[in-house]
């Protein structure tokens, strides 16, 4: 039967059917109608109420709407129902749904200003339109998303679909009377693929070099700290001198993606520890105030490093190209996937993942594995170091001492911390 046959998801297979809805004798837009689940019903049953539902798009009438009709009667209660869910606009879900999902799972305010940006930006002219008239006509909805893709590029247009998706689902648990068809469901998505930015052992002489004539000490090292933890930029931004422990030897991410809830300490290798002992030591002498709340201090509102793109002509590769780099170099240097999950704080699959006790892993096998990823980074550039007099010199001072302005740092310079550095370091 034309129009008839099933979608098969990762988790269910749904009977469906798909036909021309007409109005005025002309084609209106295209509706694809859930049937049911395989499990439920048969194939010939379900080609029986297939044959029914085409006969109603045949005749300009969306079948799950004539059925909640049908369903809700004639009574007074059934229309009043009927309006309420009628008026439901995308501004009123948008804000349901940034204060019942987003904020009170505790999103971060990043994930908050994008979900913002493509609903009151992108899709300001549907602000106050209903989800109903959206969902009646998906046609619509294809096309903003050809309009963004053309204007916009192809990740923000399928990112912004994903939102509407988001908000309308969650909009539909409290209202079911809206059509259980999503109307992104009919957006031909955007072909994305994955970022390969990242750089191999053979690559790094030529980054460092870039580090290296970087001008401001503290953009330089936390470029240099990202590549070695592999951390996105949004949680180092944020770190405090509190959040270090040099006993321990561990940094805490107090809120990494996903929220508090998935706050974890990264262990810190001996050229990680430099690198922080020299980042608290050059932020105290170029930001005195703001140094003393934040490791890496700037002179934005906040205090911190608020924005930690460089010219690509000056530095090629930085942010998620050098988390990339450390998950290269993790598997060069040895360390299984597992533990690179563990150090990058993904999300671990299977059962047994969840036997795994991560701060029991921290103080000894975690930080070995991440010693060896930084032994690894500054091996591959070791033969370049006979030949490169300025880089020889400033990763002599990465690997050994901090210094600053040809003199070396001492424990006293770094006040009520100087306690918590061990002498080994």
């Amino acid at each position: 039967m034309k129009g008839f046959f099933v979608v098969v998801g990762k988790r269910k297979r749904t009977f469906t059917v798909q036909g021309d809805l007409r109005q005025g004798g002309k084609r209106a837009s295209s509706i694809r109608v859930s049937i049911g689940d395989t499990r439920e019903l048969t194939t010939r049953a379900a080609r029986a109420i297939a044959k029914e539902y085409l006969a109603q798009i045949s005749r300009g009438q969306h079948p799950k709407t004539a059925k909640q009709d049908g369903d809700a009667g004639s009574g007074q209660a059934g229309n009043e129902a009927k309006i309420e869910i009628s008026t439901v606009t995308l501004r009123q879900a948008w804000q349901r749904y940034r204060e019942a999902h987003l904020i009170r799972k505790g999103r971060s305010e990043k994930t908050l200003s994008g979900y913002r940006d493509r609903v009151e930006r992108l899709f300001a002219e549907w602000l106050d339109t209903s989800l109903g008239e959206l969902a009646m006509d998906p046609a619509r909805v294809a096309k903003k998303h050809d309009y963004i893709t053309k204007e916009n590029g192809p990740y923000i247009a399928n990112g912004c679909m994903r939102t509407l998706r988001a908000i309308y689902n969650h909009a539909r648990k409290t209202n079911r009377l809206l059509p259980p068809d999503n109307p992104a469901d009919a957006v031909d998505w955007n072909e994305e693929k994955r970022r390969d930015t990242g750089m191999g052992a053979s690559d790094l002489t030529e980054w460092f070099r870039e580090l290296a004539a970087l001008e401001n000490p503290v953009r330089r090292e936390f470029h240099l700290l990202t590549l070695l933890c592999g951390s996105r930029t949004t949680a180092l931004q944020q770190v405090k001198p509190s959040h270090v422990d040099f006993r321990r030897r561990t940094l805490h991410i107090e809120k990494p993606k996903g929220g508090r809830k998935r706050a974890f300490d990264i262990p810190l290798s001996r050229e990680m520890i430099l690198c922080l002992i020299r980042a608290i030591r050059f932020g105290r002498q170029m930001y005195p105030l703001q140094s003393r709340k934040w490791i890496f201090p700037g002179d934005s509102a906040s205090g911190h490093l608020a924005e930690t793109k460089e010219d690509r002509d000056t530095l090629s590769k930085w942010g998620n190209d050098l988390r990339q780099t450390f998950r290269t170099i993790a598997t060069a240097a040895g360390v299984s996937e597992f533990d690179a999950k563990l150090l990058m704080n993904h999300s671990i699959p299977g059962v047994n993942a969840g036997y795994v006790t991560r701060h029991k892993l921290l103080e000894d096998h975690l930080r070995s594995q991440q010693q060896a990823i930084s032994t690894a980074v500054f091996s591959a550039i070791g033969k370049m170091l006979t030949k490169d007099a300025a880089l020889r010199d400033w990763l002599g001072r990465c690997a050994s001492r901090c210094v600053i302005g040809g003199q070396q740092m001492k424990r006293g310079d770094l006040g009520e911390d100087q306690d918590r550095i061990p002498h080994a370091a």
